[in-house]
């Protein structure tokens, strides 16, 4: 093999080990010996691909919100173009896909790093969660097929939808009835985002 091959082929393990680690550990328990003995290469062999462990979460985010951005904007579409009317299920497609990109709660994962990088890489990551999360979920809760409250803002809109999701990324918080299946779940959550706990009198 090629040393061009060789070098691409470790940099797609790194990425992969340390997407895995990230995503499911989170920032702080990660660390780049691990996802180095993941890989089974040494950590300065590692340095050679990325600086450094905030280097590799911030490619791993790129990598990640990339392919959530492109799922959420597939749905977008389909309410877009009138194929996907009903708020809930649209919601429930979009919240489908960032689960399965994230097997722990999405907000948790990038903003619990914060406090932890450089204040250079916490531009970057801010910038990476505007446009691969923020931006598409804005745009759905801009579309006629939500209608927001008084001066409620898509904004603010899809700030609040992301910190409600965290129930459906543990088994401490059940959502609807024990035999519930996910997208139940899902549905059950959403229905307490999008229309509140009671009924006004």
């Amino acid at each position: 093999m090629k040393r061009k091959e060789q070098l691409t082929q470790t940099h797609t393990a790194i990425l992969a080990a340390a997407r895995q680690q990230f995503l499911t550990q989170g920032y702080q328990a990660t660390s780049t010996r691990e996802i180095a003995n993941q890989v089974g290469i040494t950590q300065p062999a590692l340095y050679h691909h990325f600086n450094d462990k905030e280097a590799i979460f911030l490619a791993v985010v790129d990598e990640v919100g990339h392919e959530a951005q492109l799922g959420m904007n597939r749905v977008i579409s389909e309410v877009a173009d009138g194929s996907l009317t009903d708020p809930v299920e649209a919601l429930a497609k979009v919240t489908e896909v960032l689960m399965a990109v994230h097997p722990r709660d999405v907000f948790t994962v990038i903003h619990g790093s914060f406090r932890f990088l450089q204040p250079s890489n916490k531009g970057k990551l801010g910038q990476l969660f505007a446009q691969d999360y923020l931006a598409p979920l804005e745009h759905f809760f801009s579309l006629d097929i939500v209608t927001l409250q008084g001066d409620l803002t898509p904004q603010e809109a899809a700030s609040f939808y992301l910190t409600s999701l965290s129930p459906l990324f543990n088994d401490f918080h059940h959502v609807g009835p024990a035999d519930a299946s996910k997208h139940q779940q899902v549905v059950t959550l959403l229905r307490l985002i999008l229309f509140g706990i009671a009924v006004k009198k």
